[in-house]
């Protein structure tokens, strides 16, 4: 348990389980025969998308798990995704194909943050789901979000658990009641938005690049192109003691270099172009002149072939037996007759070039996820390497003759990032991807008495520890507000007249209130005194307010408030009436009138940027224009 804790603490790493909903009864050793012919299935029907992926540090696994404490045995796996966020996403859309594919398993999906499903569709989630209450409740099933909710009711209460249910409850509910579980169409359609598009979207994430490297390094990586991210990885993560292996090359020697095309992972690619290096002298890596038009496919060879390199300088005497223990691993022969059977050789005539290509690209993907990393079996990138470079005969000369007719090498400015496409990248993220010249006149139409309302309702929110309670305005779900209810409270706050008082004005007129109450309730007392004491308590409050009101005439205060009549025709203004008239003009303050407009400005300080304004309009569902009016034309 402690080794297993150990795993989920694992930085930038996502972790799998695959649980069988049937067979609950089978004893240990019948049970693990069955997860293992599931292992098989799976990874022979995904095979086709899997072989050729290139991941960016550990590949998609699966490994049997006996069972331990409340944890029934079940399939696991951890890859480590490192800086490529893709590959954690790709495999949750492995794992909703793989449930949808075998309907009798169901997944649970997480990494270090925890359930990352719930985060992505945090702003869709009931308010009753939150880090605490989520253990155990959220799976995907039948190729479907499910999760198991709380009860509301005395009979649900007898079938949901009330606590974070163990994984044997939520099995059994899943199997019976998966229907009533499956998450809220926002739910699904945040997941779905993340993970659409695959497995075509892999596509996108590559980038071919000409690079001049020794033809050794070419064979290796059209027999397993998953390599090349131990490579990359090797060489970016160098340190001197790596590098005094590539002061003389004994196994990618410079003289055999051609010209040849790889395709990395954009991720990869950014990683190798983005490393200044300078070889040693002693290695016979020369590079041409900047000028040169193939500089940069020299310069990506030789980073290359130091990665290779430093790959082979560490591994272990005996790799080339490691080739004779896969092919005697029965798992293996199983393996290949599951391949046959998904038509992964798609046709092609056993003992062809291709075939064979295929089978070797089969082997290693079978090496890398099915047979135990922590076996004497398992090989690591450089035995690998030198494996394939043992078993594998190649021609410089046929080498060369290819490289006169290479696909063209892919435009890598998108390296560079301008500040417009950026801000794309942010709109889309956000899903306020509008631009303001597509926005029609009606979409422009911004209604401030809206703005008001939905502003005095998130005043009126309850905020809790956990922060205030934005108020969502869509056309799913408006904000509902009672005006009554706030102008009763506004006035009981402010008066009758809206005039601003401070606290020791409202204890003073709290205590007439009361006075006013405890007449009705004792009407034996004197009406007499009682309206001659009313009436002095009147008169002093009434002088004291106008003494208030004569003092702050001679202040700013009031300028600071726009006031009805400073309204123009098409825009809000500030009042420029002298003393005098603001002391004669006791209008009452527009409060509507002074939110906007105060907003306005707040929202036109930030000039685009993240803010006080902008964070809590976008909250309310209120996007605002940019303020064209400033802007030089």
């Amino acid at each position: 348990m402690e080794k297993e804790l150990n795993l989920v603490a694992v930085e930038d790493a996502v972790h799998y389980q695959l649980f069988l909903l049937t067979h609950l009864t089978e004893n240990s050793e019948r049970r693990q025969e069955i997860l293992q012919e599931y292992i098989e299935r799976i990874l022979a029907c995904f095979a086709p998308i899997l072989v050729s992926y290139i991941w960016q540090n550990q590949p998609f696994n699966l490994k049997y798990k006996p069972s331990k404490g409340d944890v029934p045995s079940h399939i696991a796996g951890v890859t480590k995704f490192g800086d490529n966020i893709e590959d954690e996403w790709f495999i949750v859309y492995l794992i909703k194909e793989i449930t949808k594919e075998f309907p009798e398993l169901a997944a649970r999906v997480n990494d270090n943050d925890g359930e990352f499903l719930l985060i992505e569709a945090a702003d869709f989630l009931p308010k009753w789901l939150n880090p605490e209450n989520s253990i155990n409740r959220v799976f995907l099933y039948g190729g479907e979000l499910c999760i198991i909710p709380l009860p509301k009711t005395s009979e649900e209460a007898t079938l949901l658990p009330a606590t974070s249910p163990t994984i044997p409850q939520a099995l059994k509910l899943l199997s019976t009641h998966s229907s009533n579980f499956v998450s809220a169409k926002s739910i699904k359609a945040a997941i779905c938005k993340r993970i659409s598009g695959y497995p075509e979207k892999i596509q996108t994430f590559l980038h071919q690049a000409h690079c001049y490297l020794p033809g050794g390094i070419a064979i290796v990586l059209k027999q397993c192109p998953a390599l090349l991210s131990a490579a990359v990885q090797a060489f970016y993560l160098r340190d001197p003691i790596d590098l005094k292996a590539c002061r003389v090359f004994k196994t990618f020697l410079p003289e055999t270099r051609i010209m040849t095309s790889v395709t990395f992972t954009k991720c990869l690619y950014a990683q190798l172009v983005q490393q200044i290096f300078v070889p040693d002298r002693r290695s016979g890596y020369t590079l041409p002149p900047r000028s040169h038009p193939q500089y940069k496919a020299y310069e990506l060879g030789m980073k290359l072939a130091h990665g290779f390199e430093i790959l082979c300088s560490k591994c272990s005497s005996g790799a080339d037996n490691s080739e004779e223990h896969t092919m005697n691993v029965p798992l293996w022969d199983n393996f290949l007759k599951s391949l046959k059977k998904n038509n992964y050789f798609k046709g092609e005539l056993e003992g062809s070039a291709r075939y064979l290509d295929q089978l070797r690209m089969a082997e290693n993907y079978f090496q890398q996820s099915v047979i135990d990393p922590h076996s004497s079996v398992a090989r690591s990138p450089g035995e690998e390497i030198i494996t394939i470079l043992r078993t594998t005969s190649f021609n410089l000369e046929d080498l060369r003759k290819e490289a006169s007719s290479l696909p063209p090498e892919d435009d890598d400015s998108w390296l560079e990032i301008s500040p417009g496409t950026l801000d794309q990248i942010l709109k889309e993220a956000s899903g306020t991807n509008k631009s303001a010249s597509s926005l029609n006149e009606e979409e422009q139409n911004y209604d401030l008495a809206e703005v008001t309302k939905s502003m005095k309702a998130f005043i009126s929110k309850v905020s809790t520890h956990e922060g205030a309670e934005m108020p969502w305005s869509s056309s799913e779900a408006h904000v509902t507000f009672d005006v009554d209810s706030f102008t009763n409270a506004l006035d009981k706050i402010l008066g009758a007249n809206s005039e601003e008082l401070d606290s020791d004005d409202l204890e003073e007129e709290e205590e007439f209130e009361f006075l006013s109450s405890d007449e009705e309730s004792n009407p034996n007392s004197n009406s007499q005194e009682d309206t001659a004491s009313q009436n002095e308590i009147a008169e002093s409050f009434k002088s004291y307010m106008d003494e208030m009101d004569h003092e702050l005439a001679s202040t700013n205060i009031g300028r600071s408030f726009n006031n009805p009549k400073a309204v123009g025709s098409d825009k809000i203004c500030s009042s420029q009436e002298t003393d005098n008239d603001l002391e004669d003009d006791l209008t009452p303050v527009d409060i509507d009138l002074n939110l906007v407009t105060n907003l306005l400005e707040s929202y036109n300080a930030q000039a685009g940027l993240a803010g006080p304004a902008s964070n809590i309009l976008q909250s309310m569902g209120v996007h605002l224009p940019d303020n064209t009016d400033n802007k030089p034309q």
